[in-house]
Parts: structure tokens; sequence; C-alpha cells
């Protein structure tokens, strides 16, 4: 019997809150095998060696100074098996109250549209969700009942900080990306501009649509709400 393939999937988050004025809410994961982690970590640190880059890798550090480092980043990224899937939703579309549910239930349904998709049974699963707020252990409780209904597969849930990996970092950057682009369309910031013209290059999609459901490397679904 072939033995079972066990990934990661470095979970992040942005524009969820509900009344954060932002238009659309992102959840979105990067994935890697489990034998490849040390791998892509010691690169991710390689590469912050060889452009002096100090400190924890985030969008929101993306300048003209750093830009060298973070278009490195995202070639890398391209270049290797690491995948990446999110998930957009606009947040004018959702009606709480025709489905008699909360914020949070409906929260929780986009996490689980967000995983379910591209899981399969035939592996493990290894989810890491990243540290938002002092509802994150609450977060990983619900999502541990909602999941392992459908999916003996996963191995292992929990929160971990981002400082604590290279490939939740990688996760926050391609994350960010979309959701400047979707939320701040008249973003003035020049290197993340050139940032986004890049993945949209590597990916040969704009960041701003649905990708085919099939592609597996990097995967965009707006979802329409009804």
């Amino acid at each position: 019997m072939e033995k079972k393939k066990t990934f990661n999937l470095y979970c992040d988050e942005s524009c969820h809150l509900e009344n954060d004025g932002k238009p659309y809410m992102l959840l979105g994961y990067v994935n890697c095998a489990y034998p490849q982690v040390r791998l892509h970590t010691d690169h991710i640190k390689e590469l912050k060696k060889q452009h002096r880059y100090a400190g924890e890798i985030k969008w929101t550090k993306v300048s003209h100074k750093q830009y060298g480092f973070y278009a490195d980043l995202i070639d890398y990224f391209f270049a290797t098996e690491l995948s990446f899937r999110a998930v957009v939703v606009p947040k004018n579309r959702i009606n709480n109250a025709s489905f008699e549910q909360t914020y949070d239930t409906f929260y929780y349904k986009m996490y689980w549209q967000l995983l379910h998709h591209k899981m399969s049974m035939e592996n493990n699963y290894n989810i890491y969700l990243d540290v938002k707020d002092t509802l994150s252990a609450k977060k990983v409780g619900i999502l541990k009942e909602i999941l392992r209904i459908d999916y003996s597969a996963i191995r292992n849930l929990q929160n971990i900080r981002s400082h604590e990996s290279m490939l939740m970092q990688l996760a926050d950057v391609l994350m960010g990306a979309i959701a400047y682009l979707n939320n701040q369309p008249d973003g003035k910031v020049k290197a993340k501009t050139r940032l986004i013209e890049k993945i949209s290059a590597h990916s040969s999609h704009p960041l701003t649509h649905s990708t085919r459901k099939d592609l597996d490397k990097f995967n965009l679904f707006f979802i329409e709400l009804k």
C-alpha cells in the first residue's frame, strides 16, 4: 500500500472583520509538502541573508528599499512546488439574516470553502493558522469540530505565530498583494504595485478574478454569494 503524503497548510486571513470598512474578506494558505518545509525555510533565510533583510517578512514592509528581496521571494515561490490558494468574499453580498446565521458562522463556512476543494483523503494535512487576536484559540477549536466531520485526513490543526514560520510569512505577502489590489485599487506604493504585477505575470492571471478550478499552483476563488 502506498504511503500517504503529508502536506502543511499555512493559513492567513485579511480584512476578515465584519465592520472594518474593507469590501473584500480574504482567506488563504500556502501549501508545502511536509518533507520540504526545512528546504524552503532555509532557502528563504538565505534570500534574507543575501539581501540583508532583517525581521519578519510582511506585506506591510514592502517598499522601494526592500523590493529586490520581495521580488526574489516571489520568483522563488513560483519556481518551486509550493502552491497557494485564496478565497475572496464580497462583504456587501453577505446576507446572514436570510440564512439565520451569525457573521462568525459565515466566517467558518468560508474557511471550509477554502480548505475542502483542494484536500484529498489520500493525503494527510497539518493546518496552521496565524494568531491574529485573543479569539484565535477559539477559532481553532471550532474549525476542528467542523472539519473533522469530513476530513479524517487532518492530522493536526493549531495556531502558530507568524514569526515562527517563513512559509506563514510568505502567505502573508501573497494575501497582502491580493487584498491591496482589491481593497485599495488606488494604492500609491509603487513597490507594492510592481510586486502585484510580478505575481500576476507569473500566474498568467489578474488578481481580481477567479482562476480555473483545476489550477493548483496559484488558485483564486472569488465567491459569488447568492
